[in-house]
């Protein structure tokens, strides 16, 4: 449902061209079935011409809420139309067993 959430939000505030939300909850150390861990890969025209920090506080904005809550953590690849080639994201890592 946290997942469904999120999806929602970042389409609400960004109308992107790609929006891709993945729960990597199940590669840490959290109960089975946990909405903790996300990686977000979202490709919008309100990026261009802001840095990285940029986009990625306002998207830190849009999931104030969830930040503050359930989720523990967000990797972010925040991209515009002209950078997004349907490109190849390195894997996240496997929790190294600490107890988040």
């Amino acid at each position: 449902m946290l997942q469904q959430l999120i999806e929602k939000k970042l389409d609400q505030h960004f109308s992107p061209h790609h929006l891709k939300v993945i729960n990597e909850s199940y590669k840490h150390n959290v109960p089975e079935g946990s909405e903790s861990h996300f990686k977000v890969i979202i490709v919008s025209d309100r990026f261009e011409n802001l840095r990285s920090v940029a986009r990625h506080r306002l998207v830190n904005q849009a999931l104030c809420d969830e930040l503050a809550g359930g989720v523990h953590a967000l990797s972010m690849h925040t991209l515009t139309k002209n950078e997004w080639k349907e490109q190849q994201f390195p894997a996240s890592p496997d929790c190294m067993g600490g107890g988040h």
